[in-house]
Formats: structure tokens, C-alpha cells, sequence
């Protein structure tokens, strides 16, 4: 496969990926579970990310694939797993960006004291935009994603700067007036902020260079990432204390009285964070679907891609699955909140993550990154659990998923692909990037041929 996009642009769209709307409402909603304690909880959530990134960034570099986790997880599992956890990554993006839209679209107007009928027009056209540029290819799409992420990340900055000097230590007192039970409770809630990785690892086979751009472009997320979240909460206890638990708006309170330049700021990063994140999961579902489509886990004709490679058939699927939850949204608003939305969407994304960390410790080589892996995947599993009843959605997309691969047409599962040998020498052993190599060649999206020899011969790591 020809790469399409480089470190500048992966960046943004691994930021994207993970620095979404949850964070104009997650600080406010992890100090109303658990008080000033609530830094232990992002202090937890953002260690798991490391080795979730890690982990994810070391797959991505030994099977570049547009499959993502469904593809790790067939090759560590076989295909049966795998096509079940390409269906719950598939079913859970068009739930997540209505999701993420309307809480978006909602805060901004919030801000700007507009009506409620202007955030289902706002919200609908952020997701008509994403979906639309998709279209365009990531290419070109890519450069407007990194202008924005960059607009995105300074305004956050800039929240950050104003606030901080009105932090004061009298408000990190008592510092865990829930207990630890309360600390749990915000953990469970903040695991929405480290959901992304997973969506990202489907962007693997566009880079020009996975081996040497993807360990990087993760370092760089991940400080990034850290960075905004870590200030934000800080923020967030020291300046508005447990006041900030109770506040619909806790960015728009941190920039000062509402209103004039502090409420143009507040929508801008509402916007700016509903879209940088649902472009980003769109793309990667787009090509999931293609890759899944290839793989004998879809009908085929989800594989087929147009102008620039984009999968523009699994793209109109997802558009139209986002089209009928906001129409169930709008019918029944009592019903499919956001809260229930994101809810089902996070509890689908901890099980695509949980299963991929496992596969992370089946096929990887370095204890260190398999270490970190497993440890991640108790924490995943354990907020997974967290989902209560909502557990059924996954259990029902599994089945449906094993449901079609024994029904569907006659054919043949394509065969797993080995990595290549190691490169000589130790000395880069030790790095992310050396884990474990790129194949031979990477995994085309519609083109199977991609795969094979001149003779027809899938090619095999001797």
C-alpha cells in the first residue's frame, strides 16, 4: 500500500482520535465523582494510556493494516475473533459521533446562550462536514485536519493559561471526600478520554513509513494528550473546587464571566474537539469496513474504494447508521440520550481494546510492551465490567457476527501474514519502532493481489 500521510498529520489525527468532546464535560463530571481525588483517577487513566499507545503502535508497525485491532486480533486469535471485534468497532462509531456531536453542538450553544434548535442544526452539520471531507481522502483532508487540531490544542493552552492563576490550595481539600470507592467511580467515567487508540491503529497502513512514524507520532499524542488533560483537571479542582462537579459548562467557568471573548473560546473548542474526533473515527471505520469487507467478515462489496482509495461504500453505510441513531435520538430523546449513547459507545470501544491488548501479549515480542499490555487489559476489563446491563450490546454484536460468518456465501479465509525476520543487530531492540518489524509488504485494502508474488503465492516469512 502507498502511505498517504506523515508524522505532521498523524499526529493530529491520533490527537483527534483521543482528545474528543468528552473533555469539555469529563473534568466537571470526574470532580462530582470522587472531589479534588479525581486527579488520582486521570493520573491512573493517563498511565494506562502508555502502554495502550504503546501497545497499539507496536501492532500497528508489525501489521500495517487497515483492519486495525480486527486484524491484530485475527491474526493472534483467528478469524472468527477477529470479525467479532471489527463488528464492534464498526457498530459502536456511528453510536459515538451522534454522541459526541449533540454534547459538542450543546455546549457551544450553551456558551453562546443560542437556542436548543440551533445545536441539532450545529451537530448535524459537524457530522455532514466530517463524513464529507472523508470523501475527499485523507491526503488532502489531513492538512485542514492538522490546521484545526493545532487551533484546537492552542485554545486549550490558552484555557489552561488564563485559569491557572486563580488556582488555590484551599480547594484540594479534603482531598478524597468520597473514599476510594468515589476515586473508582471517576475512573469508570474517564476511560471515554483514553478511548481513540484503538480507532487510530486503523490509520496504520497510510503512513508512509509505519516502522519509523508510527513510534513517534504515538510519543508525540501521548504528550500532547497528557499535557491538555492533566492541565484541564488540574484547572478544573483548583480554580472552581467542588463548585466544578455541578457545572454544565466547566470551560466556559474556567476562561471567567460568561459571555463576550470567553464564550466565543469555549464554542470554538467545543467545535473543534466534536470534529477533530469524529473525523478521525469516521475514517477509521470507513476503512475497517473496507478491510472487513476483504477479510470475508462483511459482504464484499463494503471493500470497494474510489477516487484516492477512500472506501467510499463502507463510508455511505456508516453515514447512514449515524443518520438512523440521530433520528432515533430526535424521536425518542428520553430514551437515546447521550448519556446512553456514550455509554454503549464506550462500553463497545474497552471491548475492542481489551481484546486487542491480549492480542498485544499473544504476537508481540517485548516483555516490557507485553507487560504493559496485560496490565492495561485488566484495567480495560475491569471498566468494561462498569457497563452493567449494557454488556448485552457487545454480547448481541458477537452474535450476529458469528451469526454471519457461518451463513455467509462459500469462501475461503484469507491466510494470517507472518512478519518479516528481524533486522540484524541488538541495538535497537529496545525501542517501540524494533519490537517487531513490518512485514515484508503491508496489507493493500482492496487489493489482495497486493499480498502476492508475481507467481500468485501468498508470501510467508521463512
Amino acid at each position: 500500500m502507498t502511505g498517504r500521510i506523515g508524522v505532521a498529520r498523524g499526529t493530529a489525527l491520533y490527537v483527534g482520535a483521543v482528545l474528543g468532546p468528552g473533555v469539555l464535560v469529563l473534568p466537571a463530571l470526574a470532580v462530582q465523582a470522587a472531589g479534588p481525588a479525581s486527579l488520582l483517577a486521570w493520573a491512573l487513566m493517563l498511565a494506562v494510556s502508555v502502554p495502550i499507545a504503546a501497545a497499539f503502535a507496536a501492532l500497528g508497525i508489525r501489521y500495517p493494516d487497515s483492519g486495525g485491532v480486527a486484524t491484530f486480533t485475527r491474526q493472534a486469535f483467528g478469524p472468527g475473533v477477529g470479525t467479532v471485534v471489527g463488528w464492534w468497532f464498526y457498530a459502536a462509531v456511528p453510536m459515538g459521533m451522534v454522541a459526541g456531536a449533540m454534547a459538542g453542538a450543546r455546549y457551544a450553544t450553551t456558551a453562546l446562550s443560542t437556542g436548543p434548535g440551533a445545536a441539532a442544526v450545529i451537530a448535524t452539520g459537524m457530522l455532514a462536514a466530517a463524513y464529507a471531507l472523508n470523501l475527499v481522502g485523507l491526503h488532502l483532508s489531513g492538512r485542514l485536519h492538522l490546521a484545526l487540531t493545532g487551533g484546537l490544542c492552542a485554545l486549550l493552552i490558552t484555557v489552561i493559561v488564563v485559569s491557572a492563576p486563580h488556582i488555590k490550595a484551599s480547594r484540594f481539600t479534603p482531598f478524597v471526600p468520597e473514599g476510594p470507592a468515589g476515586v473508582g467511580s471517576a475512573a469508570a467515567v474517564l476511560f471515554v478520554a483514553i478511548c481513540g487508540w484503538e480507532a487510530a491503529a486503523h490509520l496504520a497502513g497510510e503512513f508512509t513509513r509505519p516502522r519509523r512514524q508510527l513510534p513517534i507520532v504515538a510519543g508525540a499524542s501521548l504528550g500532547i494528550i497528557a499535557i491538555l488533560y492533566a492541565g484541564l483537571a488540574i484547572c478544573t479542582v483548583g480554580v472552581l473546587g467542588a463548585s466544578g462537579g455541578r457545572s454544565e459548562v466547566p470551560l466556559l467557568r474556567l476562561l471567567g464571566p460568561q459571555g463576550g471573548v470567553a464564550s466565543v473560546v469555549t464554542a470554538l473548542c467545543a467545535l473543534l474537539l466534536t470534529f477533530s474526533a469524529c473525523f478521525t473515527f469516521i475514517a477509521a471505520a470507513a476503512r475497517a469496513g473496507a478491510a472487513l469487507g476483504r477479510d470475508g467478515a462483511f459482504p464484499g462489496w463494503f471493500a470497494a474504494t474510489g477516487a484516492g482509495g477512500v472506501p467510499w461504500r463502507s463510508l455511505a453505510v456508516q453515514a447512514g447508521g449515524a443518520a438512523v441513531v440521530a433520528v432515533a435520538a430526535l424521536a425518542a430523546p428520553t430514551v437515546v440520550d447521550v448519556d446512553l449513547l456514550m455509554r454503549a459507545f464506550s462500553v463497545l470501544l474497552a471491548s475492542v481494546t481489551l481484546l486487542g491488548l491480549a492480542a498485544a501479549v499473544r504476537l508481540l515480542s517485548s516483555p516490557l510492551i507485553r507487560g504493559g499490555a496485560a496490565v492495561g487489559a485488566v484495567v480495560v476489563g475491569g471498566v468494561a465490567v462498569c457497563g452493567g446491563p449494557l454488556l448485552i450490546l457487545p454480547a448481541a454484536v458477537a452474535v450476529a457476527a458469528l451469526t454471519w460468518r457461518r451463513h455467509r456465501p462459500a469462501q475461503r479465509d484469507l491466510p494470517a501474514v507472518r512478519p518479516g525476520p528481524k533486522p540484524a543487530g541488538g541495538t535497537t531492540s529496545r525501542r517501540i519502532a524494533e519490537v517487531d518489524v513490518q512485514p515484508r509488504r503491508s496489507y493493500d485494502l482492496v487489493n489482495p493481489a497486493a499480498r502476492t508474488g508475481a507467481s500468485g503465492r501468498t508470501h510467508r516469512s521463512p
